[in-house]
């Protein structure tokens, strides 16, 4: 029940970065700070923390190139297509996929598990096509754009689940991955704009630096209740985030919340619950 607590909270956080992101003009920028943030607040800690067991860095280096791939796909998808659209399809499609993976690797679903996956993906789908006011369906590059970005999110959620399980510390696990993706983040993004992102940096940093905050203790419990719970089941609460982000796209947006949105999200709510029964 802790664990899933964590991963509902999680889930909040998420949306609320993603959003603080989303609402800053030059994202490349956004997302550079919010790397050199979580780095700054990391790399102190270092000499405090256990490191990861040396049979957890492979895992640990392939999730951080797998989550600078993220960055850039969502950064693609914000470009493209509204909010309370394509982060929907983004994280809506992610689940299926951990569950698929998770199943190969031994995790086995109730029939109500099952019945709550498959009622969160549709839920999900329709919160996604739903429209949101500019247009009634998101176009085929900002779909294609979510779906890539959901892709890598369940494999960089698998290789976690799998790396932290081997760690023998999800803090240690957790600091040493923000330590040195945050760098990366900020040199990846100075490579994509040139120098030219340098100045952009000052553009509402408070906020970036903020979503950089939120962000990492979001998944720092995402990679805790790795460790006591299923890898699929950790995915799917954690994309009852998706239900903040609707509200969110609503509230801050002026993105259209109608009766399908929230029927949607009353199929969502439902599947969470069919989740949580073993």
């Amino acid at each position: 029940m802790l664990a899933a607590v964590a991963v509902l909270f999680a889930g909040a956080l998420h949306a609320t970065w993603n959003a603080l992101a989303k609402a800053v003009s030059d994202r490349h920028a956004a997302f550079g700070v919010i790397g050199i943030t979580q780095s700054l607040i990391c790399l102190p800690l270092l000499p405090f923390v256990p490191p990861p067991a040396a049979e957890a860095w492979p895992y640990e280096i392939v999730s951080i190139a797998l989550q600078l791939v993220y960055m850039l796909l969502l950064i693609r998808c914000y470009d493209l297509g509204d909010f309370g659209q394509v982060y929907p399809i983004a994280r809506g499609s992610a689940p299926l996929l951990v569950a698929t993976v998770a199943a190969f690797q031994g995790e086995t679903l109730t029939v109500p598990q099952v019945c709550g996956l498959a009622a969160m993906c549709g839920g999900l789908a329709a919160l996604a096509l739903a429209g949101t006011g500019r247009r009634r369906m998101p176009s085929r590059a900002a779909v294609t754009a979510a779906v890539l970005t959901g892709a890598t999110i369940a494999a960089y959620t698998v290789v976690d689940g799998m790396g932290v399980r081997r760690s023998g510390t999800a803090l240690g696990y957790t600091t040493w991955m923000f330590a040195i993706e945050g760098v990366l983040v900020l040199a990846m993004m100075t490579a994509v704009r040139g120098r030219s992102v340098l100045p952009a940096l000052r553009d509402r940093w408070r906020v970036s630096a903020a979503g950089g905050v939120i962000s990492m203790l979001g998944y720092g419990l995402v990679l805790w209740a790795q460790t006591r719970s299923p890898l699929a089941e950790v995915a799917a609460l954690r994309e009852t985030g998706i239900l903040w982000g609707a509200l969110i796209g609503a509230v801050f947006f002026s993105e259209r919340l109608g009766r399908l949105r929230i029927a949607a999200a009353g199929v969502v709510t439902l599947g969470v619950v069919l989740l949580s029964v073993h």
